[in-house]
């Protein structure tokens, strides 16, 4: 290792093990196959699964869309009256009122998607469906597209649901964390239950207008299905609305990667797939093999009975969901509560609170833009993705925050709501000792239990000083370690420590 940092350098090793995954300090074709393809732009074209020739006697499935527009007022550009966006930019959102294909029939088999990799995996054990092939080194892919490219193997089942919603969606985001993982929520002797969730965006313009990209947070969902595949029980497929704001959206006004862009967000009251009832057999056969008419007597579809699954192994489904969210976020190894909930642990625990306040999600595939007055050109660093990506999934940053901080997250809108709303007096004081030192676009804060900000920071800010030389940073605030760390975990684990250092006399016994 000393010999690679005196090669390198702290910046060369630091990328150089981000690629080194099993720490061997050589790099094979495979770690190396990201940096490959970024310095050519020519990804290898990976074997397609055999596809099967589909059995004509097999289950089908019935799936119904539904589909609520986004709504509009939630848009932050709304408060101005999309002053200064042509209507033309946002003809693809407005147009979009209803799903693409209300009703799909699909082939039971073609589920076989979901189905576990052969090896055993225990309950919870997340696996790819879609592989993301991006990361904080290997960049993005390109704004300036409008039509996905065909997709292979097992991202065909994905991209045809998706395609129920839109014409156009895009299985692989621009942006990591990109793909499919999946986990078993429950077994039994001859059936699943898997847990999935899906990163996805659709892009709703086409020339000669400019794209426009729309970005769901997440595709979470689960299915019921055979160990082989030949009969789904359920399936459910959505966007969660739980949270004011779940939707990212980007558009250029240009048709090059240098053309500035807007970005938004907004809600989405409802975007869900879901099957009308078990997979049900396309030909019937009696005792003896031969083919019965699929109704009765009186001309009405026969009715099926499916006996009743019994699980013998399942966890709950806010386990399964976590496990997935692990496997695209590393950085939610630790928790991230609710922001009331966060303090009240706090001061149970007698810890600090860590802190981020943001504009739009941190742990969904949204952007949190680094400009404060959009349009801005591409590409958009957004800071949220940057933090999460680096520094909060760093071994040490996460080693602190679990031994002496209660973290949390929160959208300002959401901060914004609780202030306003005087039924708890103190939640409302919380939410306005936050807004008063949030700046845009993220805010990380360090407060005691009772809300009291002792330390703070903006992304911004933290994000230039971290790309400046060590002798060019003035401010002895932040200062860099001299032992082999990234200049981002070493300036934010000083940060976290700082914090600690401020509320000492505060959390004296």
């Amino acid at each position: 290792q000393e010999l690679a940092l005196k090669s390198l350098g702290n910046e060369g090793l630091f990328l150089f093990s981000s690629l080194d995954t099993n720490k061997d300090l050589y790099l094979s074709p495979e770690e190396f196959k990201p940096i490959a393809e970024k310095l050519t732009g020519v990804a290898p074209v990976s074997e397609s699964e055999e596809e099967e020739t589909p059995d004509p006697d097999g289950e089908t499935l019935s799936i119904v869309a539904k589909f609520q527009p986004l709504v509009m007022e939630t848009m932050t550009k709304s408060k101005d009256g999309f002053l200064g966006i042509s209507h033309v930019a946002l003809s693809g959102l407005r147009n979009w009122t209803a799903p693409a294909v209300p009703m799909s029939v699909l082939l039971a088999r073609q589920f076989k998607a979901f189905l576990p990799p052969k090896n055993n995996l225990d309950l919870g054990d997340p696996w790819w469906i879609i592989p993301s092939e991006l990361n904080i080194f290997t960049g993005y892919l390109s704004n300036n597209r409008f039509y996905p490219p065909p997709p292979k193997g097992k991202e065909v089942l994905i991209h045809r649901l998706l395609s129920m919603f839109h014409p156009r969606p895009f299985v692989k985001t621009r942006f990591a964390p990109q793909g499919a993982v999946a986990c078993i929520q429950a077994s039994s002797s001859f059936y699943y239950t898997i847990a999935f969730r899906i990163h996805a965006e659709f892009q709703l313009n086409e020339p000669p207008n400019f794209p426009f990209w729309f970005s769901p947070g997440q595709f979470t969902g689960y299915i019921v299905l055979s160990k082989d595949s030949s009969h789904v029980r359920d399936f459910r497929l959505f966007v969660p609305n739980n949270r004011s704001l779940n939707v990212d959206m980007e558009w250029l006004y240009g048709a090059s990667e240098s053309s500035n862009m807007e970005v938004d967000i907004g809600y989405l009251p409802q975007m869900e797939l879901e099957s009308t009832g078990p997979s049900i057999p396309t030909v019937i056969h009696d005792e003896n093999g031969n083919v019965l008419d699929s109704r009765d007597p009186s001309g009405e579809p026969i009715q099926f009975v499916f006996e009743e699954i019994t699980w013998q192994q399942e966890i709950p489904w806010q386990e399964a969901a976590h496990r997935l969210e692990v496997a695209m976020y590393p950085f939610k190894k630790i928790s991230y509560l609710p922001f009331t909930e966060a303090f009240e642990r706090a001061q149970a625990e007698k810890k600090l609170v860590h802190s981020i306040l943001l504009w739009g999600a941190l742990d969904d595939h949204m952007v949190t833009v680094t400009s404060a007055k959009p349009p801005v050109p591409l590409p958009v660093p957004g800071s949220g993705r940057t933090l999460r990506e680096t520094v909060l999934e760093s071994s040490p940053i996460l080693a602190l925050l679990n031994e002496s901080f209660i973290s949390s997250w929160s959208l300002v809108k959401e901060l914004e709501e609780l202030q306003s709303n005087r039924e708890n007096e103190f939640y409302s004081k919380l939410a306005e000792l936050h807004l008063e030192k949030y700046n845009f676009p993220v805010e990380m804060i360090i407060c005691l239990p009772n809300g009291t900000v002792i330390h703070h920071i903006n992304a911004n800010y933290f994000l230039d000083i971290t790309s400046m030389k060590p002798e060019d940073v003035e401010s002895s605030i932040f200062s860099f370690s001299s032992n082999f760390e990234d200049p981002s975990t070493a300036t934010y684990l000083q940060f976290l420590k700082e914090g600690l250092q401020r509320a000492k006399p505060y959390l004296q016994p």
